[in-house]
């Protein structure tokens, strides 16, 4: 007897070979000794959570030299103009679309410098698009649309290291000459082999099984996090630990814009009032006119001379 058609509109049941990759994937990973989880107290299950989610730091501990590694590989990119873009599906996609959106307010980025992409498009952020995360030829599509060029990076994330849409959008990306970083958390995964830097942090098993927004998805932030603000430091967006070139787009990130300029120079309330009002509210113009003693055009110019490095620029003021 013929087995029933599926309904019009309903996704297949993935095929045995599918079913048996997952099986083999450490995230996806049964844990029969949190088998009855839902008959515990709430507060014990927060516990359980808590000391699941305090393994993550460690995981990733275990692949800075090769996060850092792309870091240095990706800043040496986009200080040639060149493009950070993610790519990813799901929670993964969801993750680099965050991290992409943060860069202009915090770093100041020109627009489409720092890109997320996710399968299935802007619907994807809030809803479940079926099958998006299958399609290697859609992101191919995605990272067309962009008009990606060698100088460019693609990050492909995916936990499971397997996701067509993140394995297509790293070949693709390292076929046009583009540098490549595959971000997953499984050993062996066929994103990393499919990248010129291949991180890999291993979070194991979740506390809820198969559910990788957890463990999984809180290593991917944290090294999401890595690759972006160190890159920005290496660009030379930060003076120190201070954010030089925040985008004072609110009151909030104004008080702040003031507070790193008499942080860095030390000055009073008046003078960074005055340095800020010259520069049209620029922080770094701003540092650089009161710790150089130059007027605002000149503070442009030395910035613009040093690409942008405030360091660079006080070490060209003081000749």
């Amino acid at each position: 007897m013929n087995s029933p058609s599926p309904a019009p509109g309903t996704p297949a049941a993935p095929g045995p070979a599918l079913r048996s990759e997952l099986e083999t994937l450490a995230t996806e990973a049964f844990r029969p000794e949190l088998a009855e989880i839902d008959r515990l107290p709430t507060l014990e299950i927060a516990r359980l959570m808590n000391g699941e989610d305090r393994t993550v730091p460690a995981a990733v501990a275990e692949r800075l030299p090769e996060i850092a590694a792309a870091v240095d590989a990706v800043a040496a990119r986009m200080a040639h103009g060149g493009r950070l873009v993610y790519a990813g599906a799901g929670t993964a996609g969801r993750l680099g679309v965050l991290d992409a959106s943060e860069c202009p307010p915090t770093f100041n980025t020109a627009p489409g410098q720092v890109t997320g992409l996710i399968a299935g498009g802007a619907d994807a952020l809030v809803t479940a698009v079926e099958g998006a995360e299958d399609s290697a030829e859609a992101a191919r599509a995605d990272l067309d649309a962009l008009a990606l060029a060698p100088a460019d990076t693609v990050v492909g994330v995916s936990a499971s290291g397997r996701t067509p849409y993140a394995v297509g959008a790293v070949a693709h990306a390292r076929a046009l000459g583009a540098l490549t970083v595959g971000l997953s958390c499984n050993p062996g995964s066929a994103l990393a082999a499919a990248a010129e830097h291949g991180i890999e942090i291993v979070t194991g098993p979740e506390l809820i099984t198969g559910s990788t927004r957890l463990k999984a998805g809180t290593a991917q932030k944290l090294v999401l996090n890595m690759l972006s603000t160190i890159t920005m430091v290496r660009l030379g967006k930060t003076y120190g630990n201070l954010m030089v070139d925040v985008r004072a787009s609110n009151e909030k990130l104004r008080a702040r814009s003031r507070r790193i300029v008499a942080l860095a120079t030390g000055a009073g309330d008046a003078e960074v009032e005055r340095a800020l009002a010259a520069t049209g509210g620029e922080v770094k113009h701003a540092i650089l006119v009161l710790l150089a003693d130059v007027d605002a055009p000149t503070a442009a110019l030395l910035l613009e001379d040093s690409g942008g490095r405030l360091r660079a620029a006080l070490a060209a003021a003081a000749g």
